[in-house]
């Protein structure tokens, strides 16, 4: 007889879940780290207030690096494409984006696990970079996790729309969940004067429901 009651969660399950926690959790000390050092290098506390422009310089997505222009080193149109996830306009946008990090994770992670989480996770952020190399036209660089962030939104939006498919739900729940996120990209895209990256949300929402489905294309009553 188990020693676990039905209400109790296995070992394996506690130990997956303590694995899923830590992944999330160095996602988001690793993006804190960054922003809150080149926050206090601003200020003058530590380092030099150079220290923010020279990170956008190597790490943040230019547009033109796909182009003509000449790279800082070898690898950076390349690195680039993984780097601008990690960088963030200051700490309000680290924080928020945080947040979404630990909501929305926590959710791919129980679906998929931590290999299929980062799989989603990278194809989004590789997705949103390359919406914004083909769309943008801008001499700015481009940076934070809102790529990676909007594929994720995708791959639970694409499995809500196959589970409710699957099941003979209404659809209706899905299509307004999107018409929402569209409306929040236009209110923030005017309030921020246009300075928003609507191509990178979009590209890593457009690979993230495409991955999502073929990470886990069976809807939830599917043996």
């Amino acid at each position: 007889m188990s020693v676990y009651s039905d209400r109790e969660p296995s070992l394996d399950t506690r130990v997956q879940n303590r694995r899923r926690t830590s992944l999330l959790v160095g996602l988001i000390l690793v993006c804190g780290l960054v922003e809150c050092t080149l926050t206090l290098a601003d200020r003058g506390v530590i380092g030099s207030t150079h220290w923010r422009r020279y990170a956008y310089e190597f790490g943040g997505f230019w547009p033109g690096l796909l182009r003509s222009w000449l790279p800082n080193y070898p690898q950076q149109p390349y690195a680039m494409f993984f780097s601008y996830g990690f960088l963030h306009g200051g700490f309000l946008h680290m924080a928020v984006n945080m947040v979404t990090l630990w909501s929305l994770g926590r959710v791919v992670l129980e679906r998929v696990g931590i290999r299929g989480f980062a799989v989603l996770y990278l194809a989004a952020m590789l997705g949103g970079a390359g919406a914004f190399g083909m769309l943008a036209d801008t001499l700015q660089p481009m940076v934070g996790a809102s790529g990676a962030l909007f594929g994720l939104a995708g791959g639970v939006l694409a499995w809500n729309y196959v589970d409710r498919f699957t099941l003979r739900e209404k659809l209706w729940p899905v299509a307004r969940a999107v018409g929402l996120l569209i409306l929040m990209n236009i209110v923030m895209w005017w309030a921020l004067d246009g300075q928003m990256a609507w191509q990178t949300h979009l590209g890593g929402f457009l690979s993230g429901w495409t991955f999502a489905l073929l990470i886990d294309p069976r809807g939830r009553n599917d043996p």
